[in-house]
């Protein structure tokens, strides 16, 4: 097994640890899970991220770190993973996928600047 995806299959044992300790009510172990796993897929991203050959891999990798980070509310990472992913090759669907995440972490505050305020339920609704 690569090192890569050694990592990742590290990070989504540590991901579905803290989606049990969730489940159990226990939310300050879940947070520790999640940035462990967080930290694991963000490296395991870093190490392709300059191989843009390795699609849908690459983009792959780089959604999963995005959407760990947004979970820990690491919103500038997130952005930072989503940019890296948009800047190679990604497929079209992963692409989109990496767009609609952007547009989640960013679209109360583009709102909020615009003068416009929505309830949490509005915005839920923009967001889908």
């Amino acid at each position: 097994m690569s090192r890569v995806q050694e990592l990742h299959q590290q990070a989504m044992d540590l991901a579905e640890q803290a989606d049990l300790n969730k489940l159990r009510g226990d939310t300050s172990q879940a947070r520790a899970f999640l940035q462990q796993a967080l930290e694991l897929e963000a490296e395991a991203a870093r190490l392709v991220a300059d191989d843009l050959e390795a699609e849908p891999t690459r983009s792959v990798l780089h959604r999963s770190a995005a959407s760990l980070a947004v979970e820990c509310g690491e919103l500038q990472i997130a952005e930072r993973l989503i940019a890296r992913a948009l800047a190679g090759n990604s497929p079209a669907d992963i692409a989109e996928e990496l767009k609609d995440l952007f547009m989640q972490i960013n679209l109360r505050n583009y709102l909020d600047r615009q003068g416009v305020k929505l309830t949490e339920a509005q915005l839920q609704l923009l967001a889908r």
